[in-house]
């Protein structure tokens, strides 16, 4: 894993969020819409020296330029987004312990990630968003005001849960949000949204509006509904 910085910004104390494409892709979704909306700047970024698959261009192949970035805004670093995660397991921790090592660079008082949760419940059009926080003291408060706490043991894998781990081993506050979802395979525009609102409400701050996401989704119920014969359709 390369790391090259781009700029030195003047941060004080900046919240952080870091995600990246998972289930659903509601990592890369909340990412690029917080970036989006905020105008962020880049900062830094992260190359893999192992890229995990090539581009098939219809005839001929490309290697991918898989990076993540850093970038930010007032008081705020988010990291992450991209198409894929580290495919090593060398990479990955790397990468989990560069976000500690800038986290603590520029003093930042808390980690959020965030991601998909998987479920058979069948949803209706406002999924929820479950929170887990990296102490038993946190996770209290957050039942105490009203978010709803992930509802079973059970394992967090990959970077939207393993950057936790490395937080509270590091002694830095953090908070995990992950929006339900039945289909992990298309995109899920309605729990990037249902995170969003939770993740204003933690952070007091407001990302933007999220409209465009009713579309979307809408767009992808569509698509999905016209994969299936009218025969085997709801």
């Amino acid at each position: 894993m390369d790391f090259i910085q781009k700029s030195e910004p003047d941060l004080k104390k900046p919240i952080v969020i870091a995600a990246m494409q998972d289930m659903g892709n509601v990592g890369s979704i909340v990412i690029d819409f917080i970036n989006d909306k905020l105008n962020t700047k880049q900062f830094r970024v992260a190359k893999s020296s192992y890229p995990s698959y090539v581009l098939d261009y219809g005839g001929y192949i490309e290697l991918p330029d898989e990076k993540w970035e850093y970038r930010y805004a007032d008081d705020l670093i988010v990291f992450g987004g991209g198409r894929s995660q580290p495919q090593t397991s060398e990479e990955l921790h790397a990468l989990c312990q560069d976000v500690i090592d800038i986290s603590k660079k520029y003093s930042a008082k808390f980690i959020y990630t965030l991601g998909g949760f998987h479920t058979n419940r069948q949803l209706d059009k406002s999924p929820k968003t479950f929170v887990t926080a990296t102490s038993a003291q946190l996770a209290t408060q957050l039942e105490k005001s009203k978010f709803e706490i992930t509802p079973q043991k059970s394992l967090i894998t990959g970077f939207n849960g393993l950057i936790l781990g490395y937080a509270k081993t590091n002694g830095i506050q953090g908070i995990g949000l992950y929006g339900e979802l039945n289909d992990p395979e298309i995109p899920q525009y309605r729990a990037a949204k249902s995170i969003i609102k939770i993740l204003e409400k933690l952070t007091y701050q407001k990302f933007g509006d999220t409209t465009e996401f009713d579309m979307m989704a809408k767009d992808v119920d569509e698509k999905m509904k016209n994969r299936w014969p009218p025969k085997y359709r709801q």
